[in-house]
């Protein structure tokens, strides 16, 4: 069949079929220098990530671009003060909460106001203007346990999980509100699939993930889906012991990091479930060979079946070698087996 990387990235999610595996592998370091930029430019500037975006989908062979850059989008939406790093991820000088937990000295984070909110949203709306159609559009949001641990701080987040998990039930809540408008505004501007990354709950144990952070990450989810988008959840580190949560949260694509044995995922989250290859960014990809991760996704897809998207754990490495990439991102024949 021949389609377009949209039409096959639809298709894979809502038949199970396609011509080739969909690829859709996270870039910001190397998306950032393949163009000869930085990433305090990606970060800062929508026009720098979406040339980025664009120029290694065409090269690579992409069937979606991205909006993501880093975490801190929303948190300068409710006050926080972002500085920008040539070559690193932008950093939080001090949480907003971190010294006084009063949830009213937060600014309403709109993302028609905030500034670097506002920048993802003309992300995307240059996205829909230029390969609206072609390629899947990506939208990104903070989940309410990664929003919470920034504004309040990791370790101070953590310790109020379990010493007051009222409060931190409040301030997720208020991260849920803003995520679903954040999400809400890129779907508008021209995003098919909103990306929902919560890393730190990775770290936290079943009954508190059960009883806290996922009904807080369903109701991000079917707020999405009400509003007719797809739903991916990216949750950085070992997560084998949530994945019978995750097997109840509907997300349309569910990304897991290379420490999570794929095979058990595929016991646990079902047929249906659309995951994304999981090689290990550094070891699997930008330290590999093109025969070795060639053999990788092989042996995955033989292990894993349908559905199956191509991509690794996390963020591909800036320094990783093209040929590299260009073998991660090689056509894989789609193969009618579960």
């Amino acid at each position: 069949m021949s389609c377009t990387p949209y039409q096959r990235y639809c298709s894979l999610i809502e038949t199970g079929e396609a011509d080739i595996l969909p690829r859709l592998p996270i870039l910001m370091a190397f998306a950032a220098k393949y163009i000869g930029s930085n990433y305090g430019k990606f970060a800062s500037d929508y026009r720098v990530l979406v040339e980025a975006n664009l120029r290694c989908a065409e090269f690579f062979g992409f069937d979606q671009v991205s909006a993501i850059s880093d975490p801190y989008r929303e948190t300068e939406g409710f006050g926080a003060q972002i500085e920008y790093v040539e070559d690193g991820v932008p950093r939080c000088a001090e949480p907003p909460l971190a010294s006084d937990p009063d949830l009213s000295r937060l600014k309403e984070a709109c993302p028609e106001e905030s500034v670097r909110m506002t920048d993802r949203l003309k992300a995307v709306e240059a996205y829909k203007l230029v390969v609206g159609g072609k390629y899947s559009i990506l939208g990104w949001i903070e989940g309410p346990a990664a929003e919470a641990a920034d504004l309040r701080g990791v370790s101070t987040f953590l310790m109020d999980l379990m010493m007051d998990p009222e409060y931190a039930g409040g301030l997720m809540d208020r991260c849920v509100k803003t995520g679903i408008a954040f999400a809400h505004a890129q779907l508008e501007r021209g995003a098919d699939t909103i990306g929902i990354g919560d890393a730190i709950a990775s770290q936290v144990s079943p009954q508190t993930y059960g009883e806290y952070i996922f009904p807080r990450e369903k109701e991000l989810v079917d707020a999405i889906h009400g509003d007719g988008g797809l739903a991916r959840l990216h949750i950085c580190g070992n997560t084998t012991h949530l994945l019978p949560y995750f097997a109840q949260l509907g997300c349309d694509i569910i990304d897991l990091d290379w420490q999570v044995d794929l095979g058990h995922a595929r016991e646990i989250l079902g047929s249906r479930q659309t995951i994304v290859t999981n090689l290990d960014p550094v070891s699997g990809v930008m330290e590999s060979t093109p025969e070795k991760i060639r053999q990788a996704l092989e042996e995955l897809y033989a292990r894993v079946g349908n559905r199956l998207m191509i991509g690794a754990g996390c963020e591909i490495p800036r320094d990783t070698p093209h040929e590299n990439l260009l073998t991660l991102c090689q056509a894989i024949s789609w193969q009618g087996k579960q």
